[in-house]
């Protein structure tokens, strides 16, 4: 097998990861449904090879468990699991504040308040919601790339996939609610203030805590009624469908 034509393959495995694991993420797949993997290698025109084995990946990452003889079935959404997910993230978050205090530097911290200047606290329509959970996931994970631990980063990656969905349904129920914490918890990394940020922090992931019964009912509402998160993740991968379908063709061409 030559070079290009491993990377060529390579490239289609990860592709089919990336689709797949949109839709556990998303929960297209939905809630406690077995995995059809041969209607997986239909629907996404692979064979199965590629789509076994982004199964397994995907199911590494929590995203679908694994039964023994029986193949895959997608995780739950239940309130017990959001808030382990949600004390995850607080210890993880907290140290994250923590390191940055320390280790960012002025610059750093300067170029992470203009990160959140202008960011709108409203959300009217399904695509505010969507473009600020893409902002607040940004934020996280760019705080977390300054703690200067790439486990910490590697963490957050994780907890943002993980708690995309029931995040962008809170946003969606709290429409008009909203307030943007960001330039708070900036401000007070600027003034080196550990205990300030950290009280933030607690502050801005806590007061989801407070409806997760709510948002587990409104979840599984979405998931059997529209699911707009869904929809638009799949429009994302069909608008680069196109770019990567020609690269794959003229990998060929060159090859003949």
């Amino acid at each position: 097998m030559t070079s290009e034509s491993s990377a060529s393959r390579a490239a289609s495995h990860s592709h089919v990861y990336d689709r797949i694991k949109a839709m556990a993420t998303t929960f297209r797949l939905r809630p406690g449904e077995k995995v059809n993997e041969l209607e997986l290698s239909r629907q996404l025109g692979v064979s199965r090879t590629p789509v076994r084995e982004a199964l397994s990946r995907i199911a590494a990452e929590g995203f679908l468990v694994a039964t023994p003889n029986r193949g895959y079935t997608v995780r739950g959404l239940d309130a017990k699991q959001l808030m382990a997910l949600y004390e995850y993230r607080a210890t993880v978050e907290l140290g994250v504040v923590r390191l940055v205090c320390m280790r960012a530097s002025d610059q750093e911290l300067a170029d992470l308040a203009k990160m959140v200047e202008g960011s709108r606290d409203e959300v009217d329509t399904d695509a505010q919601a969507l473009r600020l959970l893409s902002r607040d996931e940004a934020f996280h994970e760019h705080l977390a790339g300054l703690a200067g631990n790439p486990e910490f980063l590697r963490s957050v990656r994780s907890i943002n996939e993980r708690l995309r969905f029931p995040r962008w349904i809170d946003l969606k129920a709290r429409r008009g609610q909203t307030r943007n914490d960001h330039p708070d918890i900036v401000r007070a990394l600027q003034a080196r203030d550990q205990a300030a940020v950290q009280a933030l922090m607690s502050q801005h992931i806590e007061k989801h805590l407070d409806h997760i019964i709510e948002l587990t009912r409104a979840g599984y509402a979405e998931i059997y009624t529209g699911n707009a998160l869904a929809d638009y993740a799949e429009s994302r991968f069909m608008e680069h469908q196109e770019d990567w379908a020609s690269s794959s063709e003229g990998g060929k061409e060159t090859r003949d």
